[in-house]
């Protein structure tokens, strides 16, 4: 069953490495429930979850969500310590805190630029970490971490860039800059207004319309000589 999971798990990052280009270290927000959890099956995240994924980890979370663990009191009083441990990303309510699960969905906000996983026992948090493309999600089932297979935004992303119909807009201004430099744009507009002239006439054709006159030209020439022939011999 062991071998099983970890192929899976292999075979899911393989999707988002080649897809989403997410590379080492991987960068892993936690939010409290995931910590619990983690608490509650004995699992040793910092340890355990480098080999899962087949690669260096960073585990971080944010201060909401160490904010949300504070107020909930002693009874997660065990997942806030583990938290503490992490690393704090910053986010964007420094002066007022929101909700743990509000904030990690801020932090993968226009397509997670920095490829964050999410890890969290939150349903309906997981639900909509799964509507936004390129989002690993992780979450504990059975004293066991697993990685969710790609939610079908991420596939169907997939399928168009692989289809042409949707270059993401980086791509795009890269490409509008390599041909600038290359000077591509304007031999392509050169070559437009090219096509737009129109043609004259075939040199070759008035070629040969010269030769027959000339060829016409010397016939008369050489009877005239024939002529001044004969009338020198008589």
């Amino acid at each position: 069953m062991k071998l099983k999971r970890q192929k899976h798990a292999k075979k899911n990052m393989g999707f988002y490495k080649h897809n989403f280009h997410i590379r080492e270290p991987f960068q892993v927000l936690l939010d409290g429930t995931f910590c619990q959890a983690a608490l509650r099956n004995k699992i040793q995240i910092r340890e355990q979850l480098p080999g899962y994924l087949g690669g260096a980890t960073q585990l971080c979370t944010t201060r909401c969500v160490l904010k949300e663990l504070e107020s909930l009191g002693k009874a997660l009083y065990g997942a806030k310590l583990i938290a503490q441990r992490f690393e704090v990303r910053n986010c964007s309510h420094h002066k007022d805190p929101v909700s743990g699960s509000v904030c990690l969905l801020s932090m993968i906000e226009e397509g997670n630029p920095h490829h964050f996983f999410i890890a969290t026992q939150d349903q309906d948090l997981a639900n909509k970490v799964k509507k936004k493309a390129g989002v690993p999600l992780l979450f504990i089932i059975q004293n066991t971490m697993v990685l969710d297979k790609p939610s079908p935004k991420s596939l169907a992303f997939v399928q168009k860039l692989q289809m042409n119909e949707l270059v993401p807009e980086h791509q795009k201004q890269s490409i509008v800059q390599l041909k600038e430099r290359e000077g591509l744009a304007k031999q392509e507009g050169e070559k437009r207004r090219k096509r737009k002239r129109a043609g004259g006439p075939n040199p070759l054709s008035c070629l040969k319309k010269k030769k027959k006159k000339t060829q016409e030209g010397q016939e008369p020439s050489a009877e005239k000589k024939k002529r001044r022939k004969r009338k020198r011999n008589r």
